[in-house]
């Protein structure tokens, strides 16, 4: 039952008394640690918790840190977190959710999806942080709903779920299902649940112990995806590539991503890393991934990346000739050995190559000096 006793100050002046909207019971979290869970997500989640309480002067809140086995917890950063409980003894708690990281998937036992759907069962509301909506995905707790994980992780997600909708949003509270894609993210969805269990100035106090500004749900996780004044078109392509790290577009689907050509695409990244030479042209037929070893570190890297990229240009095959004087190789061993000399630094494009080098005879068009 709630504790509605009135405290010995209760009408001091700068005080008020707090109850719940909700009835019969405290609101109550279980907080469900994986290996590798992100530990900034937790604090953020437990202090504002505390932080309620610290103000309200009495216990408003209650939380309890849970792992599978009952034993300590590796977070991302290398942390090991004490717990309070294993799953089976686990109690009821008003809100359960799950706190994932860097493994969404290889920890999900059978045991973690039968507590989740107990606890949705019994009428509490479950929820994922960050790639915590994988578990309420394998558990069947999602259904038709939209949700909303980590940036990072909703291309797998995709390919896992593809029948699934994610939202480009920091959390959603949809009924008894909460998403959120976690960091601090994890403190504006925690200070929403506190505004709506209690009272909106409430969850403001404790926005401002912990010097932040609360964020609508609807706000986007980056800040490349803000609506505002139509991006570079380098810019765009670096947020798609960016956008794909767990699966690498090609050159193709990042054109068609964008709604560009794919020439558009390699031209766009030779202008704006022209001080880089591109390389030549490959022959081959099979175009290969725009980038290999970009990270979302380093946009320069993805530049080179794609600026190397080979091209198919048509069904023949493509090459590059000195600007300055234009001369046909003799034979095609001559022309890998010219395109490797000559690369694109003063290359000239020819869509087709000149008549009669595809049987390996000179052109008579070019003529030597």
């Amino acid at each position: 039952m709630a504790d509605n006793r009135k405290l010995p100050n209760e009408h001091a002046k700068g005080t008020r008394r707090m109850a719940p909207k909700v009835a019969d019971e405290l609101p109550s979290f279980n907080f469900i640690l994986q290996p590798e869970f992100p530990v900034n997500a937790l604090i953020l989640a437990t202090e504002a918790l505390r932080i309620a309480n610290q103000n309200s002067g009495r216990e408003l809140f209650r939380w309890r840190l849970v792992s599978e086995d009952g034993a300590a917890v590796r977070a991302s950063n290398g942390m090991w977190i004490q717990v309070d409980s294993d799953l089976p003894s686990m109690p009821r708690a008003m809100f359960t959710l799950v706190f994932e990281g860097n493994l969404p998937t290889q920890r999900n036992s059978p045991k973690l999806l039968n507590q989740l759907r107990a606890a949705a069962r019994f009428g509490g509301s479950v929820g994922g942080i960050d790639t915590g909506t994988f578990a309420l995905a394998q558990a069947g707790l999602i259904g038709e709903r939209e949700t909303v994980l980590h940036w990072e992780a909703t291309p797998t997600f995709h390919e896992r779920f593809p029948e699934t909708k994610t939202k480009n949003q920091i959390y959603l509270i949809d009924g008894k299902r909460i998403s959120c894609a976690g960091g601090v993210a994890t403190l504006d969805m925690m200070l929403e649940l506190i505004g709506r269990l209690y009272d909106p100035a409430l969850a403001n106090e404790v926005a401002d112990a912990l010097v932040h500004t609360p964020r609508p749900a609807q706000t986007v996780q980056r800040l490349g995806d803000a609506v505002g004044p139509r991006k570079a078109l380098s810019d765009r392509i670096v947020a798609v590539m960016e956008s794909n790290l767990d699966f690498p577009l090609d050159l193709d689907g990042i054109a068609a991503k964008l709604g560009i050509s794919s020439r558009t695409v390699v031209r766009e990244c030779r202008r704006s890393f022209a001080r880089r030479r591109c390389g030549s042209i490959s022959g081959s037929t099979s175009r290969p991934r725009a980038t290999s070893s970009f990270t979302r570190s380093s946009a320069s890297r993805t530049w080179r990346s794609l600026a190397a990229s080979p091209i198919r240009q048509s069904s023949a095959a493509p090459f590059a000739l000195s600007s300055s004087k234009r001369r046909a190789p003799s034979a095609p061993a001559s022309v890998r050995s010219r395109r490797r000399r000559c690369g694109l630094t003063s290359g000239v494009f020819l869509s087709t190559p000149p008549r009669g080098l595809d049987r390996g005879v000179p052109d008579q068009r070019v003529h030597s000096s």
